[in-house]
């Protein structure tokens, strides 16, 4: 099992984004992504959120909001993933060449127009609602299969 973050930072109607193209056996080659990683032995979520998020933009996120969680069983055909999703709009800081990939600020209503995971064309819409999620995604050999979504 996987405990990791997503976060998305958000500024002026548009969405900090990551584009994975520098890491080598990188599972999400060729994909954009929310800013996140894996938890380090002891963090929060929180904490992990804004130290991930530090790491691969340089920005501080201030007062992240859990939007939700997703379930991803054998996501890489390995381990179930369990994703703690972050959102927020007040940071500081300035971007920097990030070592996973190329950073961009997406327009809101752009994002799904981008090479996603299939699964988060789905729920990035739910990071603008002022809802809690929990929500389980299925894929099978890297092709998505299906979703369950509860609203809080």
């Amino acid at each position: 099992m996987k405990l990791a973050t997503l976060c998305y930072v958000h500024h002026e109607g548009k969405t900090l984004m990551l584009y994975r193209n520098k890491k080598e056996n990188d599972y999400h080659e060729g994909k954009w992504n929310g800013l996140g990683g894996k938890f380090e032995d002891g963090e929060t979520p929180e904490e992990c959120a804004v130290r991930e998020v530090e790491e691969e933009s340089g920005l501080t996120m201030l007062n992240p909001v859990m939007k939700g969680h997703i379930t991803f069983p054998l996501f890489d055909g390995v381990d179930d993933w369990y994703v703690f999703v972050f959102s927020t709009d007040r940071f500081e800081g300035s971007l920097i060449d990030s070592p996973e990939g190329t950073l961009e600020w997406i327009p809101d209503d752009k994002l799904s127009e981008l090479n996603l995971w299939e699964g988060d064309k789905h729920f990035i819409p739910w990071l603008f609602q002022d809802k809690f999620f929990s929500a389980r995604f299925d894929y099978k050999n890297g092709g998505f299969v299906n979703y369950t979504v509860k609203f809080y």
